[in-house]
Order: structure tokens, then C-alpha cells, then sequence
């Protein structure tokens, strides 16, 4: 009997111990597991983050009913891709010559969200700056602005058949017919580790000349582009982000070497040489010191000038060339030729590359014209 109690003790005591044993193995095992397991969620996440996609970028268009044809085409071609999602850069028609009436935007808004993509769109000039020429049916120009904030910034969210949450510029910075009002058609979004930016930057001087240029307007509206892509530059720095594009209308002129479709500028010192009213200056200050201070890729997309290109024009206050940033102008009107040019720029965004950015022009092959496809 004793040998028995003894054995039975014996045995609960190595049972209990053992099972001790095992309750802690499985008790230190349990973090670590679950600790990896969490290394594989951030590293899947990280490698998702980084993995690269496509987007499209086009603007300009359509100024004329032949070159509707084309956007329809050139839509088409567009959601033949897988793009993540597309940009258009302003200027809904021809800046003369063609009414600003509701038509315009409601028409516009049926082109955006034919596409599949999220479809993301800044005002141009010709939208609304230049509406109050006789010839586009004498309109006020801010109230063809505010118009355009409901029909096309109404949400936070993109036009498009997929949409895509967009970061909203809500403080009343900006003016309308009846005094300040958000300026909601400056955007943000990030996708992957890459920062996208719209800012309301007009050709025209940016409101400052043409017909009934508005100081005001201007002086409001530039002091909120300015404060909106400072913050995306400490946005993108605290996501951590790979690279900044910023996308607007006007082609601001960053040299002297392009007096047909730019302001001239001294490139050191950023002021304007041409004696024309300029309204780009102080963000050009602005934007130099950011791009310098982020060090990582910068494209800045334009239209304006209706001249595809892609190079380096920015100089820092030595003339030195600023290596990290990247000037993009899309297609756009080109009606002097024909119906030429109603095409778009694929963008291939890849965090893990260097230069992050690298540009395909896509030439639509039903929108060919001077040498019609093969």
C-alpha cells in the first residue's frame, strides 16, 4: 500500500512537472509564434507596398469634336490596361471659342467615369479661368469654379468605375462667388510607398492676367497650394514614402529657354523675365526648397503647353541641376496638325527601383494620324 501511494505520488509529480513543463514550452513558444507570424503579415505588407504598378496620365483634351472621337478611343485603349489609376491634368476644351456651360462638365464627368481605373482630375484654365472670355460666353469665372467643386469634388473620393479614397484640402483657404470656401480639388492619396498630390495651379498667369484677373483669388488659392504640398512633403516623409508626384495645369515656366510655351524665369533665382504678371514664383521658392529637403524622387505632371516631354529643368540657387526631380507634360491639343496628339503616358511606379518613375507614351493606334498604324 505504501509502495502504491508512493508510486502514485511519484507519478503525479512527474506528470504535473512535465505538464508544467509543457504549459511554459508552450507558453514561450506562443509570442514567438505569434511573433513571426506578425514578421510575415509586416513583410507581406512591406513586399505588397513595394510591389509595382502602372497608372495613366493624359490632359488637354478634347478641344474639338474630333478629338471627342479620340477620347472615346483613347478611354478605350486606357481600360485595356490594368492601371491602378489615371490622372487628367485639366483643360476640358479649347480655352476660346467654346462654351463653359454645364454641358461641358457634365460631359467631362461621363469621359471619367468611363474609365475603369479611378480616374483623378485638377481643373485647367480652360475650365474655368478663362470662361469669362466673350468668345467661351462671358461667364464668372469663380462661379464656373464652384461649379466644378460640386460636380467633380462633391466626395472624397475619384471618378472613375473603381473609385479611390482621396485625402481632401478642407479648410477654407480658397474663395468662391460668396467668400471662403475649402479648396476641395486639392487632393491626396498614397498608394504603395508612393505620395500623389493635385494643386489648383492655373495657366493664364495662374488668374493674374487675361480677362478680369482676379488678385484675390490668386493670392488665396496660392497661398493653399503652397501650405497643401508642404504638408504632402511631411506627409510623405513620416509614410515613409519612396518617392512624390504632384500634378496640376499650368506649365509654370523654369527657365529661359522655352519662350514659346512657358514664362521665361531666371533658374537661380526663380523671378519671371518677361515682364508678365507672375503667378508661380513663390510656389517655384517653395517647391525647390521641398524637393531638396526630401531627396527622394519628385515628378511634377503638367499640361498647358500642349508638349509632351520629360526632363530636368529645376535648378537650385547655384545652377545646379536638382538630380532627384523630374518635370512630366502630357499629351495634349495639337489641332494645328490635324487631330494629333489625343494620346497618353503610361507611368510604371515602382518603389524598389531607383528613379521609382519610369514613362512609356502610349500612342493609340485608331488615334494615329501623319502614319496610320500598321
Amino acid at each position: 500500500m505504501m509502495m502504491t501511494k508512493l508510486g502514485y505520488s511519484l507519478f503525479r509529480r512527474f506528470t504535473t512537472t512535465h505538464l508544467l513543463y509543457k504549459i511554459c514550452l508552450v507558453g514561450l513558444t506562443l509570442p514567438f509564434l505569434a511573433f513571426a507570424n506578425t514578421n510575415l503579415v509586416v513583410a507581406r505588407d512591406r513586399e505588397n507596398a513595394n510591389a509595382p504598378y502602372e497608372i495613366g496620365l493624359w490632359g488637354d483634351l478634347p478641344y474639338s469634336p474630333a478629338q471627342e472621337v479620340g477620347v472615346i478611343k483613347l478611354i478605350e485603349d486606357m481600360n485595356s490596361q490594368r492601371l491602378a489609376f489615371t490622372v487628367h491634368d485639366g483643360d476640358l476644351k479649347a480655352g476660346s471659342n467654346s462654351l463653359c456651360d454645364n454641358a461641358l462638365y457634365t460631359k467631362a464627368l461621363r469621359y471619367l467615369n468611363a474609365l475603369d481605373a479611378p480616374a483623378a482630375f485638377t481643373p485647367g484654365d480652360n475650365d474655368w479661368t478663362d470662361c469669362d472670355r466673350t468668345s467661351n460666353g462671358g461667364y464668372n469665372s469663380l462661379e464656373r469654379l464652384d461649379y466644378e467643386r460640386r460636380v467633380f469634388f462633391s466626395t472624397n473620393f475619384t471618378q472613375g468605375q473603381r473609385r479611390l479614397f482621396q485625402e481632401v484640402q478642407t479648410t477654407p483657404l480658397c474663395l468662391g462667388v460668396n467668400g471662403a470656401v475649402p479648396c476641395v480639388e486639392n487632393r491626396r492619396w498614397t498608394v504603395g510607398r508612393v505620395t500623389y498630390v493635385t494643386l489648383n495651379i492655373q495657366g493664364s498667369c495662374n488668374n493674374l492676367c487675361d480677362t478680369a484677373p482676379d488678385k484675390a483669388e490668386y493670392e488665396a488659392r496660392n497661398a493653399a497650394n503652397i501650405a497643401w504640398m508642404r504638408e504632402t512633403f511631411r506627409v510623405a516623409k513620416e509614410r515613409n514614402s519612396s518617392a512624390v508626384m504632384l500634378i496640376s495645369q499650368a506649365d509654370p515656366g523654369w527657365d529661359q529657354s522655352d519662350s514659346t510655351r512657358a514664362p521665361l524665369r531666371n533658374p537661380k533665382t526663380l523671378e519671371q523675365t518677361d515682364g508678365q504678371p507672375d503667378g508661380f514664383k513663390d510656389f517655384l521658392l517653395a517647391l525647390r526648397e521641398e524637393v531638396i529637403a526630401f531627396r527622394k524622387p519628385v515628378a511634377y505632371v503638367h499640361g498647358d503647353s500642349h508638349y509632351f516631354r520629360i526632363d530636368k529643368p529645376f535648378l537650385d540657387t547655384q545652377g545646379r541641376r536638382l538630380e532627384n526631380f523630374t518635370r512630366v507634360e502630357t499629351f495634349g491639343d495639337n489641332q494645328a496638325n490635324g487631330t494629333n496628339d489625343v494620346q497618353w503616358l503610361k507611368v510604371t511606379v515602382d518603389p524598389r527601383s531607383r528613379e521609382v518613375f519610369s514613362y512609356q507614351p502610349q500612342i493609340v493606334p485608331s488615334n494615329r494620324v501623319a502614319v496610320p498604324a500598321p
